[in-house]
């Protein structure tokens, strides 16, 4: 494609064409199952390029995709034949240890973040994955290591700067287009591009402990229902987690502050058993942030499907343990700082929810994905019967179906009216999409 309506000299970042240098490996995202091409890929190198691009889109009559970290599942930054809007030029970090405040561009990645706020023992919550997005993940909620003690990554945001569907530059926060604030802290990209975030951080130090023991499934049961319990009167900095894979469950917490009262903690933990293996691990902040970092990059095939818990009873349990083996589910709990902010104070939704479950497969082979689908999704309807609600950040191709699981009616109602007021056009739809009204 040959435009007059967009060039590289319009830009202070890059115009990529398909044939160009680099357009392959821009148009890469973190699920090997998507292989698009996009008409355009407009690498973003300040805000004035999102602008650019947005209006160039909307003359030319294509799809818009935005891209940060690039972890849907479904690849929705990369629309084919369409405009893929690469923030991740639009990188960068600034720090003010004084007054405890993070502004982040809408391309940075966590780890980014958790590096510039680290260097002052500072943090704020900020996924489990040091390459994702910050701006995915903020939008649509955002759970991490600290949400317990600090709330979601959305409960600290300051402010945001976002491009309109117009191409225009605004700015929400409680005293600036407030209704629209409310919006973007949880309910995604549908309004427009994020190009700045500025958080709160707080002083977390430095250090973290990761405790695990791991019991075959077989008769795991009870095991699990301990460790349930033992969740329920956790201090905040304990973040509970569990897996279940190939007829291993693991069950542990991480502490995030002084190690030795995590160690007391993990005293506890050895009431549910005798483990076929424990690991403690004394580890940097930083360190827990990367260490489920994905080494195979962008090499794999990916599917997942999740449920919220409002709670876990002993039968959600029995049916965790018929999983497929080669799927991984997982278990994160929530509770503590998330569910002191009332729901109505921001878009995300089902803050009352106890435990966040996923079931995850990865593969290499085009041929298994039908099989590989099946599986995940075979495995998460066993837990459906006991579901509260759905993350909108682990929704993949549910549809309305998930919109729906994800916000409770009042709440997309409001939503809607927002779509209408900064989004008629639905020209951000490519996410999990809030249509507006007819």
């Amino acid at each position: 494609m040959t435009t007059t309506i967009l060039s590289s000299a319009d830009l202070d970042g890059h115009l990529l064409l398909p044939d160009d240098p680099g357009y392959d490996h821009a148009r890469r995202v973190w699920n090997a199952m998507v292989d698009r091409r996009p008409e355009l890929i407009v690498r973003c190198a300040s805000v004035g390029d999102v602008r650019v691009a947005v209006r160039a889109a909307r003359e030319l009559g294509l799809e818009v995709g935005v891209r940060c970290g690039g972890h849907s599942v479904l690849g929705l930054s990369a629309p084919d034949r369409g405009m893929m809007i690469d923030l991740t030029p639009l990188a960068a970090v600034r720090v003010d240890p004084e007054r405890r405040r993070a502004w982040v561009q809408g391309g940075a990645l966590l780890g980014a973040l958790d590096l510039a706020a680290q260097e002052h023992g500072l943090a704020t919550t900020a996924g489990n994955v040091s390459h994702t997005g910050v701006g995915g993940l903020t939008l649509g909620g955002g759970m991490g290591w600290l949400a317990r003690q600090h709330g979601l990554a959305c409960d600290n945001v300051v402010s945001f700067e976002m491009v309109t569907a117009d191409g225009d530059l605004v700015h929400a926060s409680a005293d600036q287009n407030p209704e629209l604030y409310w919006g973007l802290r949880g309910g995604g990209g549908n309004f427009g591009i994020v190009t700045e975030f500025e958080f709160t951080l707080h002083p977390v130090g430095t250090r973290a402990l990761s405790v695990e023991a791991d019991f075959p499934a077989e008769g795991a049961a009870g095991v699990l229902t301990a460790w349930r319990d033992l969740n329920a009167a956790a201090p905040r900095q304990a973040t509970f987690a569990a897996t279940l894979i190939d007829g291993i469950v693991t069950v542990g917490f991480v502490w995030v502050g002084d190690p030795e009262a995590g160690r007391r903690l993990a005293r506890e933990l050895r009431s549910l058993g005798r483990p076929v293996e424990e690991r403690i691990a004394e580890l940097s902040y930083v360190e827990l942030q990367r260490r489920d970092d994905t080494v195979e990059g962008h090499a794999v095939r990916r599917y997942w499907k999740g449920h919220y818990f409002r709670e876990l009873p002993d039968a959600a349990f029995d049916s965790l343990l018929e999983h497929d083996p080669s799927v991984a589910a997982s278990l994160q709990a929530y509770g503590g700082a998330i569910a002191d902010v009332p729901d109505e104070d921001t878009a995300f939704s089902h803050r009352d929810t106890a435990f966040e479950y996923v079931a995850a497969t990865r593969w290499t082979d085009p041929a298994e994905d039908a099989e590989r689908i099946e599986r995940a999704r075979t495995s998460a309807a066993r837990l459906a019967p006991f579901a509260s609600g759905a993350y909108v950040n682990v929704l993949t191709d549910e549809g309305a179906a998930g919109i729906r699981a994800a916000y409770p009616p009042a709440k997309l109602a409001r939503l809607t009216a927002l779509k209408d007021r900064w989004d008629p056009g639905n020209v951000f739809h490519l996410n999990q999409n809030i249509p507006p009204t007819p």
